[in-house]
């Protein structure tokens, strides 16, 4: 073998143990791990936030505005369902982010959690069995039965009523399943709830009566420990508002355009 060719090996060998070494030495950066926004909601008022029987995922009106805002910030959003009365202290505690819930802005509440600006108008309305035809709105409730779901506006203006007997339920679904069955004589509770629970399940079995009682806004709360989260979320809200998006999800749900 010529000296010729030795040195070639050898400063071949040298190269490549230098190539290899480099290689070892620059390691691929890992994939940022995506922001996680979780998400409390008591999903079973619908149209708001309910559970598909077929997909199982949860679904609405909130549920598709919260995901909308969580791309729009850049963050994954993670929903979490759990009773209404337990939503504010999984807040407090920091089990959660962010609660939609169509939960209605009020000084009590806010004592509690931040709220960002107001996303949907509301109000609160009765409902009665469809044969009723005593009952004609608030007025006509006092001494009466009526249920609620525990934890709501609704609850709170239903025990304002002159010797009402006010039954509490977990979710809405259950005080109407008591009031086809008879076990109360109305249901106090959102107008837009009311009109959904009547237009796709009861409307052989309820009916709305009277007008609404009162305006409310509901807002996403956020922990008072984080702020700078219900400004973002606010922020996100009003681009949305903007480039059209929150429109397009407010017609798929209640099949019209939002106030203006």
């Amino acid at each position: 073998m010529s000296k010729k060719l030795i040195v070639f090996i050898v400063l071949s060998v040298f190269a490549l143990s230098i190539a290899m070494v480099g290689c070892g030495g620059q390691k691929a950066a890992a994939p940022e791990k995506p922001k996680v926004m979780k998400v409390g909601s008591d999903t079973a008022f619908a149209p708001f936030e309910f559970q598909d029987e077929k997909s199982k995922e949860y679904t609405g009106f909130d549920m598709d505005l919260i995901r909308a805002i969580g791309k729009q910030m850049g963050y994954e959003v993670q929903i979490q369902g759990m009773g209404f009365d337990g939503l504010i202290p999984a807040l407090e505690s920091g089990n959660i982010d962010v609660v939609i819930s169509a939960m209605t802005i009020k000084e009590e509440r806010a004592k509690k959690v931040n709220f960002t600006k107001p996303y949907y108008k509301s109000g609160l309305s009765v409902v009665v069995r469809s044969d009723n035809n005593t009952l004609k709105g608030f007025k006509d409730l006092e001494g009466k039965n009526i249920g609620v779901q525990i934890g709501t506006t609704g609850a709170e203006e239903a025990k304002k009523i002159k010797n009402a007997k006010i039954r509490e339920f977990n979710t809405a679904p259950e005080a109407f399943l008591e009031l086809k069955n008879g076990g109360v004589d109305a249901v106090v509770n959102d107008l837009p709830v009311n009109e959904y629970y009547i237009a796709k399940a009861g409307s052989k079995d309820a009916k709305i009566v009277g007008e609404p009682l009162n305006s409310e806004e509901y807002g996403i709360a956020t922990s008072k420990k984080n702020p700078e989260l219900g400004e973002k979320i606010s922020k996100a809200l009003d681009e949305l508002k903007k480039n059209g998006e929150y429109e397009k999800i407010y017609v798929k749900w209640f099949g019209k355009k939002p106030p203006q």
